[in-house]
Order: structure tokens, then sequence, then C-alpha cells
């Protein structure tokens, strides 16, 4: 990326997307002048594009304009008006990642990566990092609550980046240090085998920069893949007798998750949560695995953080109360995901009828785990299908959500299928009385259900 003294103006390609608006907060920091074009689809990033004073454009070509010095795309949109605009006007062009990557591997980066779970984890690490005084750089795919936007523009070494594997973008990326929460097959379109999505872990793990990796041993494919690891330190962490950093004794008090932490069977005392559910204990726990491999003490003060810790935008987060039910909003959008974030709702509300609005995310995704997603659901009483979310990478596919919800009947008999959020929300205004705790959950805006149905009837 040209270093910020040669350019003024930068435009963004795909400006709504979470990575790009912690970019666009990064460039605004260097004094540069940014703006952006995106869909006129409504995103969780519109309050903090506002927040920031860039509007975001429709696409168009004639945003690309001449006094433009560099612009920024999102890989999702490379085959688009305004990218071969700029391509035709000579401009120069960079994708996001390498956007990142080029201030990431400048830094003391530390890489939080896996399937499931990085946004909490990274978060929650940027967030400790910084009550702590390390006053860390930090890019996050989700809006955290106590920094009211989903990005960090520190002054310290350290940079805390939420490292997606889709498309490799890993190879790009040179960390110091790395938490790696899951590696449950995903990404279908992309990976066309649960082995060469594995290896694109295995080799960012494998990188001469990486100094500490923090690895979840409880997860099969994190275990496996550290297998190949060689010459590399790795602390592991988890539940299960194998891990070096073990969790036990997890019980909810008070609303929060409380666990005690062993480190070779020395008892590092009890730490707590306020998030819902052992798998964000599990997150907990990967951040305090890291903190001690970067020698910041477990103190009262680290303990305090931790628990003050208020979550992000989108995971299990708390939307409003109408009359005796409860709206909550998870991103859940992988059987895995779905799974954890309907245990951890079946533990913290017992007793209680749980409804669900699930919005499948793209078609390759929701065939190729068809069967897995089939599984998922068999903790609430029922479960509402919306039509798949395509997004930008895919338009058409060979499966559908009738598919998908016929899967599901086979197993619980509690599954219906409803086309549109707008459909969605007349019939649950319909039928409240049924239901203690409504979730709405998907990678989509099915979000927007919850959120309607409390303009509508509170």
């Amino acid at each position: 990326m040209p270093k910020p003294g040669n350019i003024h103006r930068v435009h963004l390609i795909g400006i709504k997307g979470a990575g790009m608006v912690a970019l666009a907060q990064l460039l605004l920091a260097d004094g540069l002048e940014v703006s952006g074009s995106d869909t006129a689809e409504s995103f969780f990033t519109d309050e903090t594009l506002n927040k920031l004073g860039i509007i975001s454009q429709l696409f168009s070509s004639s945003n690309i304009t001449d006094d433009i010095d560099l612009v920024i795309y999102s890989t999702a949109w490379v085959d688009h008006e305004e990218y071969k605009t700029a391509k035709n006007k000579h401009i120069p062009m960079i994708s996001y990642a390498q956007a990142i990557a080029d201030r990431f591997n400048d830094a003391y980066g530390i890489a939080v990566c896996g399937s499931h779970g990085k946004t909490t984890t990274v978060a929650m690490l940027a967030y400790v990092m910084a009550e702590l005084g390390k006053d860390p750089t930090a890019v996050i795919g989700s809006l955290v609550k106590q920094f009211g936007t989903n990005a960090l523009v520190g002054s310290s070494e350290y940079f805390v980046l939420e490292a997606d594997e889709y498309q490799n973008k890993f190879s790009l990326y040179e960390p110091r240090a790395t938490i790696v929460t899951s590696i449950d097959y995903d990404h279908p379109d992309f990976f066309k085998t649960p082995e060469e999505y594995e290896q694109v872990f295995i080799d960012f793990l494998k990188k001469d920069s990486q100094q500490h990796i923090v690895a979840c041993i409880d997860n099969g494919g994190v275990s496996q893949a550290c297998k190949y690891v060689l010459n590399k330190k790795i602390t592991t962490y988890g539940w299960s007798m194998d891990a070096q950093f073990r969790a036990s004794n997890y019980h909810v008090q008070d609303g929060c998750g409380v666990f005690e932490v062993l480190y070779d069977e020395q008892n590092l005392g009890e730490f707590r949560t306020a998030l819902v559910g052992q798998h964000n204990a599990t997150n907990a726990l990967a951040v305090l695995t890291m903190c001690c491999c970067l020698d910041i003490p477990l103190d009262a003060s680290f303990t305090q953080a931790l628990a003050s810790f208020a979550g992000t935008a989108r995971r299990f987060e708390m939307k409003g109360v109408i009359g005796n039910t409860i709206i909550i909003d998870d991103y859940a959008h992988h059987p895995v995901e779905v799974q954890a974030a309907l245990k951890a709702a079946k533990v913290h509300y017992v007793d209680k009828r749980i409804w669900c609005v699930f919005v499948p995310h793209t078609f390759s995704r929701t065939q190729a785990l068809m069967d897995e997603f089939a599984r998922s659901f068999q903790m609430v009483d029922k479960v509402i299908v919306l039509d798949i979310y395509s997004s930008a990478r895919e338009s058409v596919g060979e499966v559908s959500s009738q598919d998908l919800v016929k899967k599901i009947n086979e197993i619980s008999c509690n599954a219906m299928h409803i086309h549109t959020n707008e459909e969605a929300t007349a019939y649950l205004a319909d039928h409240l009385d049924d239901i203690d705790v409504l979730i709405t959950m998907g990678a989509g805006d099915v979000w927007k259900v919850g959120v309607s149905l409390i303009e509508q009837l509170s």
C-alpha cells in the first residue's frame, strides 16, 4: 500500500463491510480523505459511517473521479463497474486484505482466526488489552458495544486482527502471535474439500513469523492441524485434560458465566464473563491464555476487565422485550455456531419456549452442510426458515430453504418455511403469546425481524 504521504484521497469499494469500516477509521486517523460506495442494503455499519462523516454512495462508475489517489476494494466486488473504471483510469488499487496486511505486518500482529468464535474473541482481547493500558490497534468483524465501533486506533506496537480464512487471505498476513479457536469445514464455494480448508490453517500456523500460537485443543480440527505444525511453540487451552490452560467447574452466577482455570494443575483462580454460554467462557479462556503468552499478569485488573466486557453486536445480543417475549439476535450461520447459540439459550432460559428465525447464508454452504444444519434445531420449539441469503458471493444455487425445512422435519418436526422478513414479522406478531424467547439468527438481515416486532408492538 502506498505510504500516507503519497496519497490524500482513498475510495473504498464495498465500504459497508465491517472490515472496510474499520480500515476507514485507520485511514482517517492518518489524516486521509475517505469516500466509499456500496449497495442500498442496510448494514450495522451504517451508524458508524454516519458518525465518521462518511456518506456511502450507491455503486456507480461516476464515483471513481480523477482526484482519487488509491482505490481499496472488497474482493466481493472485483467484477464491478467501479473496479473496472478505476482499472481503466490506471488508479492504484489494492484489496482490503492487502491494505490491512501492510499495516498488520509492520506491527506486533496478533491474529485471531477460526471457523467460529473469532469475532467475540478478538473483541474481548482488544478490550482487555485496552483496559490494561496496552493501547492496541484493532480491527474487528462486528461493533463492540463499549467501543461504539468495530476498530481501535492505538499507539502501541500491538495490532489485534480478526483474520479471515475465506479466499485464503491468511497468505497475506505475517502474525507474531495467533489464537486459533476452531477449524470446521466452511466456505465450500471457495474450499472444495475439508482437507483444502484445513490446509490453509496449517500453512498459516507454520509461518516463520509465528512466535506464540494459542490453540483450542478441544476442537478436533485444531488438534489435528497442530500435529502438522512442528518447531513452533503451541500453548493449548480448553476443557479437556489435555489442555495446558484448562477450564473447569463452569456455572452461571448472577447471569454471568463463571469458571476456574488450571495451568499445569496449579489453580489460577476463578474468572467470569458477562457473555451467555459456555462457548463464550471458552473464548474468555483463549484471551486469558494469550495474555499469559504476552506476559500480561492475571491480576485483579485483568479479572475485572475480562468480566466487564459487554460483547459485540449480533452475538447473542439482547434486542428488547415485548410483553413476556425476549428478543435476541445472533450471527450464527454455521451448524456448529447454531448449536452453540441454541444450547446457550436452553441453559440460560431454562424451561422457556424458544423459537428461532433462521436465514441460511449462501446456497453452497446450505447444500454442503445440509445434514448438519438439519440436526441443529432440535433444542428449539419452532424454527422458521427464511429464503436463502445469497449475498454478493452467489446469485443462484441448487438447493432451497424448503429442502432444509424438509430435512429438519425428518428429525424434529418443528420447522416451517416463510419467504421474507416481512412475512415472518407478521406471522410472529400473531404468535407472541406462544414464545418466551425469540432468536433471530443468520448472517443476513434477519435481525430486522426482531427490530420490526419491537417497533410495532412495544
